[in-house]
């Protein structure tokens, strides 16, 4: 069972969710349906897109603090740049651009200068937030065009074409991943660097295509945030990058790298933005939801710690089984005891054979 649950934990975190719709649905019945799974769906847009990026950055054993303000920046660059005149479709490539640039200027930092990423991220964090203040002024961006609001409106079955996007990508990648040999470079290289040096793959360009890919996942996430709140306040962003984070790591995504799935952070940012519509329900005030999901994030790696040592001792045990004898097959040491013609038969034998 153990060993079950850590080798799916996609499977762990569409239980998580299940069991939270189903106690909700005994408060609430009305809870139970298909509105219900697409109104979540769609307030996991932003988190979702940040996910699948994070994931493809933690698989190769590092991290990226600055997505959130990647998702700002980019945010802001598409609101001046609608504002100012520029087209729906130029300025949402322009904006596409914005992001991948970000991300690749993090890769360079980390793959060609050798900074750690934790480092490297941290610090664009806060110069991509300057940026992005040094743009607006410190002001809102508002009076956007209803082009762009219409992009997060249903089409078909009640998703949004952002919806429809978010699941070609989600396609796009698990095929990536599981069928092509870059896409399994990303394990390799997070679960052993030096093999994968060793066997010929480009390690500087697989870290640099997960930030690349990374930073477009943001600057997706910055469009949908615009089209979806219909501005752009000052801190757009803030604090996206831990619940991004979170959402990998409840799915499955492992912090020491070469471990997860994009399927897996979807489900984790899925549960986390189900959590926001629980409190929502339960009339809980808004501050609670950062502390409710760094609750569950903990409770989740001391789960996820206490698996491994669980299933590091039963592997242990396993082996050293094979060095123990049998119980069932070994006899027990003993004399045998001789019936007194044999003895005295064996002592005749002994004499004849001069043998004291």
């Amino acid at each position: 069972m153990l060993k079950l649950l850590q080798n799916n934990r996609e499977l762990t975190a569409l239980l998580a969710i299940v069991a939270l719709f189903v106690l909700l649905g005994a408060l609430d019945r009305n809870y139970i349906g298909m509105q219900t799974l697409l109104m979540i769906f769609s307030s996991a847009h932003i988190l979702i897109l940040l996910a699948m990026g994070a994931t493809l950055v933690m698989l190769t054993r590092n991290i990226d603090v600055s997505v959130g303000s990647i998702t700002g920046l980019c945010a802001v660059a598409l609101g001046l740049m609608l504002n100012h005149g520029f087209g729906l479709t130029s300025a949402l490539l322009l904006t596409l651009l914005t992001g991948v640039g970000a991300g690749m200027f993090n890769g360079i930092l980390v793959a060609w200068c050798r900074i750690p990423a934790i480092v490297a991220t941290l610090g664009t964090l806060g110069l991509y937030r300057g940026l992005m203040l040094l743009l607006t002024g410190g002001k809102w961006i508002e009076n956007l065009p209803a082009g762009l609001k219409a992009l997060s409106n249903p089409l078909w079955f009640g998703i949004s074409p952002f919806g429809y996007v978010i699941i070609v990508l989600f396609a796009a990648l698990f095929w990536l991943c599981r069928r092509t040999s870059f896409g399994r470079s990303f394990y390799a290289v997070g679960d052993n660097l030096p093999g994968a040096r060793q066997l010929g793959v480009p390690v500087d360009t697989v870290r640099m295509a997960a930030f690349a890919v990374n930073g477009l996942m943001a600057a997706l996430a910055g469009i949908v945030f615009a089209a979806q709140i219909g501005f752009v306040p000052n801190q757009t962003g803030s604090g996206l990058e831990m619940k991004a984070i979170a959402a990998c790591v409840l799915g499955g995504v492992s912090l020491l790298g070469g471990t997860g799935t994009v399927a897996g952070a979807i489900l984790g940012a899925y549960f986390l933005t189900q959590i926001d519509s629980v409190l929502v329900l339960l009339r809980l005030p808004a501050w609670w939801n950062d502390f409710i999901a760094g609750l569950v994030l903990l409770g989740v790696l001391i789960f996820d710690g206490r698996l491994r040592r669980a299933l590091e001792l039963s592997r242990r045990h396993q082996k050293y089984a094979r060095f123990m004898p049998d119980p069932s097959t070994t006899k027990p040491k003993g004399r045998k005891r001789r019936s007194g013609g044999a003895r005295r038969t064996a002592i005749a034998t002994d004499k004849k054979g001069g043998v004291a």
